[in-house]
Protein backbone atom coordinates (compact mmCIF):
# COMPACT_ATOMS: atom_id res chain seq x y z
CA UNK A 1 0.00 0.00 0.00
CA UNK A 2 1.24 3.48 -0.92
CA UNK A 3 0.44 6.44 1.30
CA UNK A 4 0.59 9.91 -0.29
CA UNK A 5 0.70 13.17 1.65
CA UNK A 6 0.49 16.54 -0.08
CA UNK A 7 1.78 19.79 1.38
CA UNK A 8 2.49 23.37 0.35
CA UNK A 9 -0.99 24.70 -0.33
CA UNK A 10 -2.24 28.01 0.97
CA UNK A 11 -3.47 31.48 0.10
CA UNK A 12 -1.58 33.42 -2.56
CA UNK A 13 -2.27 36.59 -4.50
CA UNK A 14 -2.81 36.52 -8.27
CA UNK A 15 0.53 36.43 -10.03
CA UNK A 16 2.18 34.72 -7.09
CA UNK A 17 3.85 31.31 -6.78
CA UNK A 18 3.49 28.18 -4.69
CA UNK A 19 5.34 24.87 -4.62
CA UNK A 20 3.39 21.75 -3.78
CA UNK A 21 5.04 18.55 -2.58
CA UNK A 22 3.71 15.01 -2.40
CA UNK A 23 5.65 12.43 -0.42
CA UNK A 24 5.04 8.72 -0.84
CA UNK A 25 5.50 6.29 2.03
CA UNK A 26 4.62 2.71 2.89
CA UNK A 27 5.27 0.02 0.30
CA UNK A 28 7.03 2.40 -2.08
CA UNK A 29 9.00 0.12 -4.40
CA UNK A 30 8.28 0.31 -8.15
CA UNK A 31 6.25 3.53 -8.09
CA UNK A 32 5.62 4.47 -11.69
CA UNK A 33 3.81 7.47 -13.10
CA UNK A 34 2.86 10.23 -10.69
CA UNK A 35 0.70 13.26 -11.22
CA UNK A 36 -1.20 16.21 -9.90
CA UNK A 37 -4.94 16.72 -10.31
CA UNK A 38 -7.21 19.45 -9.03
CA UNK A 39 -10.85 19.93 -8.20
CA UNK A 40 -12.42 23.36 -8.00
CA UNK A 41 -15.69 23.93 -6.11
CA UNK A 42 -18.62 22.57 -8.11
CA UNK A 43 -16.38 21.10 -10.81
CA UNK A 44 -15.02 17.69 -11.69
CA UNK A 45 -11.49 16.67 -10.83
CA UNK A 46 -9.12 17.42 -13.71
CA UNK A 47 -5.59 16.51 -14.65
CA UNK A 48 -2.95 19.18 -14.10
CA UNK A 49 0.33 17.42 -14.90
CA UNK A 50 1.89 13.98 -14.98
CA UNK A 51 5.44 12.67 -14.83
CA UNK A 52 6.85 9.23 -15.58
CA UNK A 53 9.55 7.48 -13.56
CA UNK A 54 12.07 8.72 -16.14
CA UNK A 55 10.67 12.28 -15.83
CA UNK A 56 8.75 12.62 -19.08
CA UNK A 57 6.02 15.17 -18.46
CA UNK A 58 2.59 16.19 -19.73
CA UNK A 59 0.55 19.26 -18.83
CA UNK A 60 -3.00 20.49 -19.14
CA UNK A 61 -3.24 23.32 -21.61
CA UNK A 62 -4.47 25.71 -18.94
CA UNK A 63 -1.24 25.42 -16.91
CA UNK A 64 1.37 24.88 -19.62
CA UNK A 65 4.16 27.41 -19.32
CA UNK A 66 3.17 28.34 -15.76
CA UNK A 67 3.42 25.06 -13.83
CA UNK A 68 6.33 22.64 -13.67
CA UNK A 69 6.11 19.07 -12.38
CA UNK A 70 9.23 17.28 -11.16
CA UNK A 71 10.12 14.29 -9.02
CA UNK A 72 12.91 13.01 -6.81
CA UNK A 73 12.88 9.22 -7.03
CA UNK A 74 15.36 8.87 -4.18
CA UNK A 75 12.92 10.73 -1.90
CA UNK A 76 9.77 9.26 -3.49
CA UNK A 77 8.47 12.78 -3.82
CA UNK A 78 6.77 14.67 -6.64
CA UNK A 79 6.61 18.45 -6.82
CA UNK A 80 4.47 21.02 -8.59
CA UNK A 81 5.95 24.48 -9.00
CA UNK A 82 3.12 26.89 -9.76
CA UNK A 83 3.94 30.36 -11.07
CA UNK A 84 1.80 33.23 -12.36
CA UNK A 85 -1.15 31.89 -10.41
CA UNK A 86 -4.65 32.96 -11.40
CA UNK A 87 -7.91 32.96 -9.43
CA UNK A 88 -9.11 30.12 -11.65
CA UNK A 89 -6.29 27.96 -10.29
CA UNK A 90 -8.10 27.88 -6.95
CA UNK A 91 -8.82 24.25 -6.12
CA UNK A 92 -7.91 21.30 -3.97
CA UNK A 93 -4.82 19.76 -5.50
CA UNK A 94 -4.43 15.98 -5.30
CA UNK A 95 -1.40 13.79 -5.85
CA UNK A 96 -1.77 10.47 -7.68
CA UNK A 97 0.71 7.63 -8.02
CA UNK A 98 0.70 4.28 -9.75
CA UNK A 99 2.23 1.10 -8.40
CA UNK A 100 1.78 -2.16 -10.31
CA UNK A 101 -1.04 -0.44 -12.26
CA UNK A 102 -2.91 0.36 -9.04
CA UNK A 103 -3.68 4.04 -8.49
CA UNK A 104 -3.27 5.74 -5.13
CA UNK A 105 -4.49 9.21 -4.16
CA UNK A 106 -3.54 11.67 -1.49
CA UNK A 107 -6.12 13.60 0.52
CA UNK A 108 -5.34 16.90 -1.17
CA UNK A 109 -4.07 20.35 -0.31
CA UNK A 110 -6.07 23.54 -0.83
CA UNK A 111 -4.71 26.31 -3.04
CA UNK A 112 -6.57 29.61 -2.96
CA UNK A 113 -5.61 32.41 -5.35
CA UNK A 114 -7.21 35.65 -4.27
CA UNK A 115 -6.39 39.26 -3.57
Amino acid sequence: QVHLVESGGGLVQPGGSLRLSCAASGSIFNIGDMGWYRQAPGKQRELVATITHSSSTTYAGSVKGRFTISRDNAKNTVYLQMNSLKPEDTAVYYCKAFQWEVAYWGKGTLVTVSS
